[in-house]
């Protein structure tokens, strides 16, 4: 997602006394007030960890990272294991477990199903205020006992993905997946409360060209790249084949095989 969010009036707030100590911590690392006149979103910290709560009369619930509960428990205890359309199009297989990049992690949601499956997994959000909410979702999925060990193999880097890609230093990811915010506005796309929350905070991934020729420059084996069914694959070199599913389809840009 884009490194810079757009103009948006963004304060930190403790719910509850004994949170304001953490809220000031968040405030100073982040460059964010505590207080502020009309503001259109509000970091929150409280008992259930770090979230993100647009204001307003029509504005969704919070989101926050949650790899414990919800989704993310369900998806991991009955997703479909490596048969996921996400798993093939990154090459898990028999004996197979790649290293992946996700450059565009968001709240770290295909992260987790991967790592779930046994990948090394990176992590780059450069949008800060996402990255805090999926560095705040590892650190309290990292204390529980089942759940610890996945997180374990997922690594938040900081910073922005084209910088680092371009400067990776050490041994590179076999594959680097993409999955970068569509520019189109359809409607399908803001039926997630986290798509609807994101949009006005970040805006649409413009260098998504840049993104792919980075990561295509970088990746060992293959790039991976997530869109909506019917969109048009990123500007530049086209993938060798994709696989499809009812809402979109990984673009699949081969380098050399996996092996076992």
């Amino acid at each position: 997602m884009n490194e810079q969010p757009a103009a948006c009036r963004i304060k930190v707030e403790a719910l509850g006394a004994g949170f304001e100590s953490e809220a000031q911590q968040w405030a100073e690392r982040l460059g964010l007030p505590l207080q502020v006149d009309d503001a259109e979103f509000a970091l929150q910290v409280g008992e259930q960890g770090l979230q993100l709560q647009q204001l307003g009369p029509d504005a969704p619930g919070p989101v926050r990272v949650d790899f414990v509960e919800g989704g993310a428990a369900h998806r991991r205890l009955y997703g479909g294991g490596s048969g996921q359309m996400i798993a093939k199009a990154v090459g898990v297989a028999q004996g197979v477990r790649p290293r992946v990049l996700d450059a565009t992690a968001g709240l770290g949601k295909d992260g987790f199903v991967l790592a779930t499956l046994g990948c090394e997994m990176s992590l780059i959000e450069r949008q800060p205020l996402i990255g805090a909410l999926l560095e705040d979702g590892l650190a309290r999925g990292a204390r529980d006992a089942e759940v610890g060990p996945i997180v374990a193999r997922m690594h938040l880097l900081k910073g922005n993905s084209i910088e680092l890609m371009r400067n990776w230093e050490g041994e590179p990811p076999q594959v680097i997946y993409l999955d970068p915010m569509f520019p189109h506005r359809e409607k399908s796309a803001l039926v997630k409360k986290e798509m609807r929350l994101f949009r006005p905070l970040v805006g649409d991934d413009n260098d998504a060209p840049a993104l792919l020729a980075a990561a295509l420059a970088l990746a060992s084996h293959r790039v991976v790249v997530k869109r909506p069914r019917k969109a048009p694959c990123i500007e530049g070199p086209k993938p060798s084949h994709g696989l499809e599913g009812k809402s979109s389809r990984y673009d699949i840009y081969p380098k050399k095989a996996l092996k076992a």
